[in-house]
């Protein structure tokens, strides 16, 4: 199966900004406490950093996964706005 580039835009789907918007809501519905940055990196491409008192005592596996399992539908089906995370920095405050 081809990889399926998505176009941003009005007619090739949400723009980045748009996509970065909805992680950023996403995140924050799983980590309210959380001060959250997403940067769109390109097409599908962002780069987050979640600072949160809830990664305290975490290993960093641990931190990640509640931040992907927040953005998972946005990872999900053939035509998903996030292709890839390519950067993911937990921090706690």
């Amino acid at each position: 199966m081809a990889l399926q580039i998505i176009n941003a835009g009005p007619n090739g789907g949400p723009s980045p900004e748009d996509v970065a918007d909805q992680i950023r809501k996403a995140i924050a519905e799983a980590l309210p406490q959380a001060a959250i940055e997403v940067r769109p990196q390109g097409p599908g491409h962002f780069e987050i950093a979640v600072v949160d008192a809830a990664f305290a005592g975490k290993p960093r596996v641990k931190q990640q996964q509640l931040v992907y399992g927040a953005i998972a539908h946005l990872m999900a089906g053939t035509n998903a706005p996030v292709h890839a995370v390519d950067r993911l920095d937990c921090r706690v405050p």
